[in-house]
């Protein structure tokens, strides 16, 4: 039997297999709404066989985007097209998921293909907000740094968009405290340089994140599980470190957090980083040995066998897929075969499971 196809639970939601879609910014949105874009894009991933299917990061307020074109779950109006889309990722099989996401100091951008330049304000950007008033580079703006009224309005906006993630049919939501967003920007040192209850100690930098979940775990059903991503290190002296990570890991654990997404990186440019296949699973390891909570590997992982081989080797819980997910949708089909398991396909493609 394969580990790559076997049954997690996690809470009262059973994953039919180990292959999760990891969030994947889109860029196709207007004024934050889903659209067929977002349907066919995650359908097809639901199709295609895999067990959790993660929206984009999804911006809890407007100035929370990464860009002016990202998917959000801000209002209500944003509700009844993403129930359209849970409900076709259930028909067939799969769990919905939605990462919920503010940008903080990385926000305010252009999409990639429209130039990935910094909107200015008579352009319809926004001014944007961290926990230390510290430009990500040169040539983003300096944001505002966030008061306690900020900061409380963050904690209430991530809250009351997990309410909304709940009336839209998701069964998982991952908080996003990874990659130079705001979260991280409170965590890490290079970032934070606050004197007051939110910055400074350790358990200062992390007091934004475990509020934010004990909110949402006032309003997320005890049946579904919790994720958290997080850049596991941020690959600098100073920096956040793994070994942070494993400590933030044992705390999330007992605020009732169920999964920690080990990615890393992310809070300042130009950080040199060994692109290597697989090079964070080490982190994904680490942290599930030593705080005792299942982890998602994630990073240049590319191949059934490889996915397979983390498992058999217990570096991870998950295999949570980016850019091969966007090369082939149907990569867990693919690799069901690959690895000999018979496993279902949707009933309109069984014509072409066995090649003649």
């Amino acid at each position: 039997m394969s580990v790559l196809f076997d049954h997690l639970k996690l809470r009262e939601v059973e994953l039919k297999n180990r292959v999760v879609v990891s969030p994947m910014c889109q860029y196709s949105s207007r004024d934050g709404f889903a659209n067929d874009w977002h349907l066919v894009h995650l359908g097809s991933r639901a199709v295609g066989g895999a067990a959790v299917i993660m929206t984009e990061a999804t911006a809890i307020s407007p100035e929370g985007r990464i860009s002016d074109e990202d998917l959000g779950i801000w209002k209500d109006e944003h509700i009844p097209f993403l129930q359209k889309i849970t409900s076709f990722i259930l028909q067939h099989d799969a769990i919905p998921g939605m990462q919920l996401a503010h940008a903080g100091r990385k926000a305010g951008f252009t999409s990639p293909w429209n130039g990935d330049r910094l909107l200015s304000l008579s352009d319809g950007g926004w001014e944007t907000v961290a926990p230390t008033a510290i430009p990500f580079s040169g040539s983003t703006a300096v944001p505002v740094a966030l008061n306690t009224e900020g900061i409380r309005k963050v904690i209430k906006d991530f809250v009351a968009a997990a309410e909304r993630a709940l009336k839209a049919g998701f069964l998982v939501i991952e908080i996003h405290a990874a990659h130079g967003y705001l979260i991280h920007e409170f965590l890490s040192p290079l970032s934070n340089k606050r004197d007051d209850e939110y910055g400074g100690s350790f358990k200062n930098r992390i007091r934004l994140l475990v509020e934010i979940i004990s909110g949402i775990r006032t309003v997320w059903p005890e049946k579904y599980p919790l994720f958290a991503r997080i850049s596991s290190s941020d690959w600098l002296e100073g920096g956040w470190t793994l070994g942070d990570s494993v400590t933030l890991a044992r705390i999330l654990k007992e605020q009732g957090v169920d999964l920690i997404d080990c990615s890393s990186g992310g809070i300042l440019p130009g950080v040199s980083v060994p692109l290597v296949p697989g090079y964070q699973v080490r982190f994904a390891d680490t942290i599930r040995k030593e705080a005792d909570i299942p982890t998602g590997a994630v990073g240049l992982i590319t191949t059934a066998v490889q996915a397979e081989e983390i498992l058999e080797n217990n570096q991870a819980d998950l295999i949570i897929m980016a850019r091969e997910m966007l090369r082939d949708p149907y990569f867990p089909l693919h690799a069901a075969v690959e690895l000999g398991v018979d496993i279902k396909w949707p009933d309109q493609y069984l014509r072409a499971k066995k090649k003649l």
